[in-house]
């Protein structure tokens, strides 16, 4: 595989969109369907892990895959329409190719559902990974020589160091900069907006 100079990793969910409508939307659904309570107002204050890390507070373990599979089946209908991008999302997006560089989304999100988002919004990255989390994200980042990844979790955090990219934070999610910082994030920007200015002084100081 051949790589170009510049290839910038970004997360998705409170990275590049605002899943929190949606997602609480589809909890409250499945909560429904199911009949067992989920606080879908508590879940989308911890977004980031797999979903099978949140399930696990509402269901018995043994049935936390199946109930996984139901929540991804019913996904598309409660949350595409309702997510919106991140404020910077496109300009972000816009930046890495303004520079000549190519941008991928490596999300712990099941992929289906992260590429129904990102083609709802109209955001085309160059590549879709999901099902990675955390240091699983670096197989990805190394996969497509990914310099840099974009992130809102101290699980970005991780996979960034793992893969040897530099770690730029974004305070969007549920991790603050103090967090992120402590992680070992290179840079914390306080949302995507930031993103471009501090694309072009890194790549200015690099020339």
């Amino acid at each position: 595989m051949s790589f170009s100079p510049l290839t910038v990793g970004f997360d998705l969910d409170m990275t590049l969109i605002d899943s929190r409508p949606g997602i609480r939307a589809c909890y409250r659904a499945l909560s429904q369907r199911t009949g067992v309570f989920i606080d879908a107002d508590l879940a989308v204050t911890r977004l980031g892990p797999p979903l099978a890390d949140e399930l696990v507070n509402w269901f018995p373990a043994e049935q936390v895959e199946a109930v996984a599979d139901m929540y991804r089946a019913m996904y598309p209908t409660h949350a595409i329409t309702a997510t919106p991008a991140m404020t910077g999302a496109r300009e972000a997006i816009a930046a890495v190719r303004a520079a000549g560089g190519r941008a991928i989304v490596v999300t712990a999100k099941y992929e289906p559902n992260a590429k129904l988002h990102l083609g709802h919004l109209g955001i085309e990255p160059d590549a879709v990974v999901g099902d990675l989390w955390a240091e699983g994200k670096a197989r990805a980042l190394r996969e497509y020589g990914a310099g840099i990844y974009v992130g809102d979790h101290t699980g970005d955090v991780r996979g960034a160091r793992t893969a040897g990219a530099l770690s730029v934070a974004v305070a969007t999610g549920p991790c603050d900069e103090e967090e992120l910082r402590a992680a070992g994030a290179d840079v914390v920007l306080k949302d995507l907006l930031a993103f471009p200015d501090w694309l072009a002084t890194h790549r200015g100081a690099r020339l």
